[in-house]
Parts: structure tokens; sequence; C-alpha cells
């Protein structure tokens, strides 16, 4: 408690000094984790209180919350000093993340309480994603559960470097040495078995205290430091970072003026000087930094962590989400990769979709394949699985729009960690972290012709254009289109059409019905339809593509202006009445399974270029409206 003495007449004395001195102070991010009861709200509630960081009120909540209780003196239920939500107090269990910033005379903390239940494995992931260290917590009267196993993989699958191993409610067991001595090689021979190679492991007390802050009587036996002093010590990662090659993502272009231009970001690791000659990805131009601007003036050096403004010697294209890098120690780049996928959202991962993958300002389009498998967090297990559900972990390709620059997640959280965002909905589904690029990704690269799309096009005095037909079974789509194509061969125009059943019966014989095989069935016919469009003909499809997000999909395959959504709009009813095929009734007497409509949703166009009422017109009619819009 001396220092915190200090610290109070430091303070006292000369508050201008004491700011300064906690400017400078480093800042360690850590997390607590581990089974439900464990102790972790316990835990953070005695770190606030015995380092006397708390404020005034925080105290007079918990002195009342005490007296209410019934409790006194060591008893107070530090857990109330961070219950953040009234849900989690009603119901006992953390089931969000909550931050809490607190300080001592040597450093800075911020740390997260994450949820122990699996059901919010996404919750701690998020705490993790930014830690440099993880409490994990094991109640000494319970032993290694699979709580303390799945917390564990993740932290270590999230790449924090630092590990304590904090054996709590030894008060409860009476600080049994042996009992310590047995948790200890259970949890020991379980990291050494999924790659964790070191680890601090204390005996604690989170409620009496015993070697939280200060050393206890009661554990003799142990001489290792206490939690806090290992916080206070522990090296941080941002220590580590500037030991590597210097890296820094473009986050913003700053040009106040035409006498000046720079590129704003966080160093993500290494170090930069004046005269360094730097490359820029994925372009793979060069420079030489000619200034290292920052609010307090320019520097002659900066260091991972430091927020910069570079200025180049040279005008050469850099932008927003680009990489700035050593020249002669660049990061990779490529648009497919193997990563591991934590899926966040109640909807099931549907691989084939395109989603908004971002890293870091970067922001592109991306696929992602089937899963390879999924892990079983709780034993390890690699489970074959065609898709991925709410909090589950598995590991799976992915095709990016375009090449980006990357580092493997291991290497660096910032160049490696990705979230995935739904395009139709903009929620985050998913967080990933890349192992590395495919070698597919090195070994195919475009092949320059010389004949262009727009020759293609010129040749056939048209423009060429994808009239995308969407709606449900018995709709009428087929027959508008191939009305259509018969209109448009009687005007010399070059043409084809691509029906749903037909590509099924070749192209897509391998796809079912399930939502996944539905996407997979509709990006083929797009990069199909783009090819077509590259030839310069005019594309007519007949699909009931019931997902806007596909549709979207294949509209940024094609050129601007040249997809034309056509929504043969028909109700539910009419189709059904109509059932031409008999698939309805098939539907309805569940012998049909994933059909649109009945037992599979159709999301209908929000705004389709041209909408078809086909109880108001006929099929003739329609296809006369679709040319009359469309061809000059």
């Amino acid at each position: 408690m001396n220092e915190i003495y200090k610290t109070d007449a430091l303070i006292a004395e000369d508050i201008d000094a004491y700011l300064e001195t906690h400017q400078h102070k480093t800042m360690l991010r850590f997390i607590t984790c581990g089974s439900v009861d464990d102790g972790k709200s316990t835990l953070i509630g005695r770190l606030l209180y015995d380092s006397k960081m708390i404020f005034e009120d925080q105290l007079a909540t918990l002195e009342a919350d005490s007296r209410r209780v019934g409790t006194q003196g060591e008893n107070i239920d530090f857990a109330l000093l961070v219950d953040g939500l009234a849900a989690e107090r009603e119901q006992g269990i953390t089931i969000d993340v909550a931050y809490r910033f607190f300080a001592t005379e040597k450093r800075k903390f911020i740390v997260a309480d994450t949820p122990g239940h699996e059901q919010y494995t996404r919750n701690m992931a998020t705490g993790a994603s930014t830690a440099d260290l993880a409490v994990i917590l094991i109640d000494a009267r319970k032993g290694v559960l699979t709580q303390t196993r799945r917390h564990s993989y993740l932290a270590h699958l999230l790449g924090i470097r630092h590990l304590v191993l904090a054996i709590n409610k030894m008060d409860l067991i009476g600080y049994d040495k042996a009992a310590y001595d047995r948790i200890l090689a259970e949890y020991r021979a379980f990291a050494e078995s999924i790659g964790i190679a070191d680890f601090t492991p204390i005996p604690i007390s989170g409620l009496a205290g015993d070697n939280m802050t200060t050393r206890s009587a009661n554990t003799r036996w142990y001489d290792g430091p206490t939690l806090m002093e290992h916080l206070e010590t522990v090296e941080l990662d941002q220590t580590l970072d500037q030991q590597k090659p210097f890296r820094m993502q473009v986050q913003w272009v700053n040009r106040p003026n035409l006498d000046f231009r720079g590129f704003s970001g966080t160093i993500a690791s290494g170090h930069v000087s004046v005269g360094d000659e730097i490359r820029v990805l994925p372009s793979g131009k060069t420079s030489v930094i000619s200034r290292i601007v920052t609010m307090d003036g320019d520097l002659d050096m900066a260091v991972a962590g430091q927020a910069v403004t570079l200025c180049f010697a040279d005008e050469i294209d850099c932008s927003r989400g680009q990489v700035i890098t050593a020249a002669n120690n660049p990061v990779e780049v490529a648009d497919q990769f193997e990563a591991s996928v934590i899926w966040m959202d109640e909807d099931q991962l549907v691989p084939g979709r395109t989603y908004w993958l971002k890293l870091g300002p970067l922001t592109v389009s991306a696929t992602v394949a089937q899963p390879k498998y999924q892990v079983n967090v709780n034993t390890m297990e690699h489970l074959a699985s065609k898709t991925l559900d709410l909090n589950a972990i598995g590991v799976a390709n992915i095709t990016t729009d375009r090449e980006i620059p990357f580092a493997p997640y291991q290497d660096s959280r910032d160049l490696g960690g990705f979230i995935l965002i739904d395009k139709m909905t903009n929620r985050t589904v998913g967080a990933g972290l890349i192992h590395f690029a495919l070698r597919r990704a090195q070994n195919i690269h475009w092949q320059a012709t010389d004949i262009s799309r727009e020759h293609h096009a010129g040749m056939k005095n048209q423009k060429p254009m994808v009239l995308w037909m969407t709606g449900l079974s018995g709709s009428g789509k087929s027959t508008i289109a191939n009305l259509v194509e018969k209109k448009l061969a009687r005007m010399n125009r070059h043409t084809f059409l691509l029906d749903g059943d037909n590509v099924r019966h070749g192209l897509n014989k391998d796809l079912g019905f399930t939502d996944a095989d539905r996407v997979e069935n509709i990006r083929r016919v797009g990069e199909v339809a783009k090819l077509m469009t590259d030839a310069g003909l005019i594309v007519i499809t007949a699909f009931i593509s019931p997902f806007r997000s596909e549709r979207e999909m294949v509209r940024a395959m094609m050129q601007p202006g040249e997809f034309v959504e056509i929504f043969i709009d028909t109700p539910l009813e009419e189709a059904e009445k109509r059932d031409v095929k008999g698939l309805y009734a098939k539907a309805r007497a569940g012998q049909l399974k994933n059909f649109t409509g009945i037992d599979s949703p159709y999301e209908a166009p929000e705004a389709p270029q041209i909408r078809i009422d086909t109880a108001r017109m006929s099929a003739e009619e329609a296809a006369d409206l679709i040319i009359a819009k469309l061809i000059p």
C-alpha cells in the first residue's frame, strides 16, 4: 500500500506532475475468464478495492450493499463493483463483457470481465481480441472444468501470449498445497496438448485477498509473485511488436492543402525513421520517408503503438486500407486464405454467400467456403460440418474480391484478424484469424487478352446486359424469359437464356436445395452470366434466386448498369394454384424439403428495375414491356 500513499501524496502536492507521470505509464489490457462462479467478478472487485483507485460513489454503493446483505469487513461482495447490467444482476451470471479501468503507481489497466457460459462464447472472444493477458480462474474445489479448457483454447487461438492460471478460493480448501499441485498438473497436461507452452500459476483467494496484491501468510509454500506484481511487470505485447518488421495500415489520407500529403495510422509493428525506404501494398510502389508528423511535432523515428502521419519523398499512389511496410521486408498479398472463423450470429453461416470482410480500415467482399471442419472446443475434436452456428468455431477457406495485404494472425493481430459483416443487415456475424494464403492464390494469375469485351459488344452492335428474372416457382419466369429471347432474336440481338431447371441438369447437377446449395447455384450462374456479357451477349435468366444478398452478389460481378433485376411478382396463393409441376402439393405433403415459399424463405426485391404484375398482364405483354424499357 506504500505505493498508493505515495501516489496520493503526489496528487495532493502537484497534480500536474501526477498527470504527467500517469500519462506515460504503460497500459496492460487483460481479461478474466473461466467457468461460471469461479470468481471472475470478485477478483476484479478485489483488484479495484485493493488498488484504492475506485470512485467514492462506488465505495458508497459497495458499503450500502454490504450492509443490506449483512456482510462486514473482508466478507464484502466485491462483485458488486463490476456488475454492469441489470439482467446480469437478475440472473446472477455475467452475460456480456464488462470493462473497467484502474491504475497503480507502475501501470494502467483495462480489465474485461468475460462470460463463463458456453452460449456467450462470442462475447468472450470479443473481450479477448484486444487483450495482452488472460487470467484464467479455476475454483480450487472443482478443479479443471470444460469451460476452463474452452476459454484457454480461445485465449490461445486469439493470440494472447500471457496466461495466468489463478487457482481461486484457496481459503475454502484450507490452502491445501497438495490439491493445488493436482490442479496444476492436470491443467499443464491440457495446456501442452493445445500448444500452450508457458503460463503463470498463482494460488489466490479473491474474496479474502490472498496473493492478490500482497503475499499471503496462508501459502508460505508458494514463492511466486502476487497477481498484482505479475500484472505490473509482465512484458507488454507492444514491446515485442517493436522488435518486428515495420508495418502500418493507412487509416486516413491527410491532405489539408496542396503542399502537404500524408498517410495517417497507428504503427502495427517495428519502427520507421526519416530516410527509410518503404513499400506500399498491394501496389508494390516504393518511396522514402521524408517526414514523420505527430500532434506534438515531427519525429526522427516512430515505433509500434504510435499514431503518426508519414510523408513520402515521391508522389506514389497510397489510399485508405493499404499497408506501408519496410521496402525489403513486405507482407504477403493474396485473395485466398485459410482462416479460423468464430461465428457470432443467430443465423448460421451460408457458404458461398458474399459478406463484407473488414480487416482494419480495409473493407472488401468475401465468400466463405464450406468449413473444412468445426472444432469441438470442449474436446478439441475436429468435426465434419457444412456450416457454422452461433458460437461455433471452424476452419474454412476465404476468397476476397481483390488481393489484399495481410500477415498471419499469429504474427500480427492488426494484419491477420478480421470481422465478417452481413451485407443486407450490417450485423457483425463473424470474426476470423488468417492462417496463411492458399498456394493457388500465388500460382494463378490473370491472363490479359487483346480482344476486349467492348470489341465483342461492338461486333454485335449491342450493349451487353443481364436480364435477371426472379420470383416464386410457378410465377411465370421461364415463360416470360423464353418470350423475351424470341422477340430479341427477331430483332437480330445476340442472346443466351439460362434457365434454373436446365442448368441443374449439367453445370449445377451436384447441388441440392439447402440455403448453402442455393447460394452456390446462383454464384455459378452469376459467373457464367459474367463471362457471357464479356462476350457481348444479352443474357436472360430465370431463377427463383430467393435471397437478396445473392442477387446483389451477381449485380456486383457485372459492369455498372448491366444487371437488370426483374421481379416476376406473383402471390404465393396464385403460384400454388397454378402448380404446373406439382411441387407445391409435394411440399405441403412434406415430401419436398426446402421448398421456396413453404419451408424456405423468398426475399422479394425491394427496388427492382422492372416489376411484372402477372395478375394484371399476360406473359406476352410482360415480354413486350421488358423489351420496350431496355432495348432502344
